[in-house]
Parts: C-alpha cells; structure tokens; sequence
C-alpha cells in the first residue's frame, strides 16, 4: 500500500513541472506554512484502514501527510488527522433545531465525543457555508468562508467545481491561496480519476487548512 502510495506521489508530481517540490522531508514542513515554497500534495479519496472510508493525503516524496478514517459514509462529524495520528482539526456539520444546514464549522483539534453532548468548550475558527443563493450572478462559487461563527463578512471564497475537481480558494484580493486540480493520466494501468487528485497550496496558507475545507466541500457535492 505504501510502495503503490509513492509511486503514485512520484508519477503525480513528476508531471507538475511548474510546481517547486517541497524541500524538507515527510510531515512537518508539510502540515504548516512552508518557507515560501508551493506545497502540493497527492489526495487519494481512500482510507488506509480496510473498515473505514476516507482520505490519504501524501508530499512528493511520498510522506504520508494527512488522513481521514470513518466508519460511516456521510459522518456529521470529520476529523483530519497529521501522518502520526494527531487530529489537528474537527470539522462538524451545522444544526438549527437539530436539522442539519448547509454550513460546517471547524474546530482546532479534537473536540470530543458528537453524540455525548451538543454543547461544546471549544468554540470553532472557521464557518464554512455552501452557496445556496441561485440568482446570485455569479454561478462559479460553491462556499463562502468566515472566521469564527458570526463574521458577517466572508475571509475567503471557494469557486469551480469539486465534483470534476477543479476548484480554488480565492483571497480578498482575488489571489488563489489553494487549488484542486484534477489528474488525467495513466501509469502502469492505474487510472487516476476523480478519486485521486491534487491539492496546490500557495506559500503563507496553512494546508492543513486547505484540506479541511476540501473535506467540507466533499460533503458538499457527494
């Protein structure tokens, strides 16, 4: 499983000539702002462990950087997790009046146990709520970003289209901080589709922020 990891990493990466490679090894420089340098990763749509869907997230030296582990399709609970096991962000689907709502907030680390209790400590850092407005002229946008839970103006955007994997985080500016690109290739008989795609991630963002909003957006468009 690991072998197939990073010879998929390599034969990603490879074909990127455009993107810098990460210069320090495995999962430190990688789940943190990263020195000026443009972090890309490979995101396989799959859990390692056989029982659970998932996510398996890898560097271009074929670190394992990320992961998602869950015994249920459609959790309302998500927790990413670094290459070691550590959860560094919880993320957990709205509820008014115990309905589910199109917004996800996510936490800094674990938060403890969905189902003991609804009232939590922790307070979240980022709301995350899809685009429900069709007349809006702009068609391309699938998610606003605020900071915290009741910022009424929006940090980020998130435009294009998950479901074909091309789609970017957008600035205030209007600069791309991260975007998920599609991987049209075949190596070795393996084809990668839409389950296997690449995260870019521009220097001063947190990528590990960046993929937890592209699991936000995975329970978005399913």
């Amino acid at each position: 499983m690991i072998f197939f990891l990073k010879s998929l990493s390599r034969s990603v990466h490879d074909q990127e000539h455009h993107h810098e490679p990460v210069a320090e090894a495995e999962a430190e420089v990688e789940t943190r702002m990263n020195d000026g340098k443009c972090t890309s990763l490979t995101v396989w749509r799959k859990s390692l462990l056989i029982s659970c869907n998932g996510f398996t997230v890898i560097n271009s030296c074929g670190g394992l950087v990320y992961r998602v582990d869950n015994y249920i399709d459609r959790p309302e609970e998500l927790i990413l997790m670094d290459g070691s096991g550590k959860s560094i962000l919880t993320i957990r689907r709205r509820k008014k009046l115990g309905v589910p709502v199109n917004s996800w907030f996510i936490y800094e680390g674990e938060v403890g146990n969905y189902c003991a209790s609804n009232k939590l400590s922790k307070k979240p850092i980022w709301c995350v709520r899809k685009n429900m407005n069709i007349l809006q002229p702009n068609h391309n946008v699938l998610a606003y970003v605020f900071r915290g839970s009741t910022d009424k103006r929006h940090s980020f955007v998130i435009e294009g289209s998950y479901t074909h994997r091309s789609c970017k985080v957008v600035g205030g500016s209007r600069e791309v901080l991260a975007e998920v690109t599609r991987k049209e290739a075949i190596v070795e008989g393996v084809s990668y589709g839409v389950e296997v795609f690449v995260l870019n991630v521009e220097p001063g963002f947190d990528p590990g922020f960046a993929m937890g909003l592209l699991l936000i957006l995975d329970q978005m468009f399913p």
